[in-house]
């Protein structure tokens, strides 16, 4: 099944500017500018696989086994959506450096 252009469209956007805005969150509130861009792949995994997080520790090999299989099994149009968000956490880290080099305290 193919996504309409419109729903990738607003996907990216959407997934873009709430990973943005998470980042910027935690940048102000923790005072680390690349956490975002860092929890970023693990949040991604939780989007995509199906596996529990437990499952990581008791099966490893049956857990990477299905993540690799879920990530193959992505359509384009997901991948880009993906990338849209980590792009949007990586931004929130640059904004953050470019306000905090120009005199922002609070940042």
């Amino acid at each position: 099944m193919q996504m309409p252009l419109p729903v990738l469209l607003i996907s990216v956007l959407l997934f873009f500017v709430l990973f943005f805005g998470i980042g910027f969150l935690l940048n102000m509130l923790l005072r680390m500018t690349w956490i975002m861009a860092f929890i970023y792949p693990i949040v991604a995994i939780f989007i995509i696989d199906k596996v529990s997080f437990t499952e990581y520790f008791t099966a490893p090999a049956a857990s990477l086994a299905s993540l690799g299989n879920s990530f193959s099994n992505l359509a384009p149009a997901d991948v880009l959506i993906l990338l849209s968000g980590l792009a949007g956490a990586i931004a929130a880290g640059f904004t953050m450096r470019v306000l905090r080099k120009k005199g922002y305290r609070m940042f």
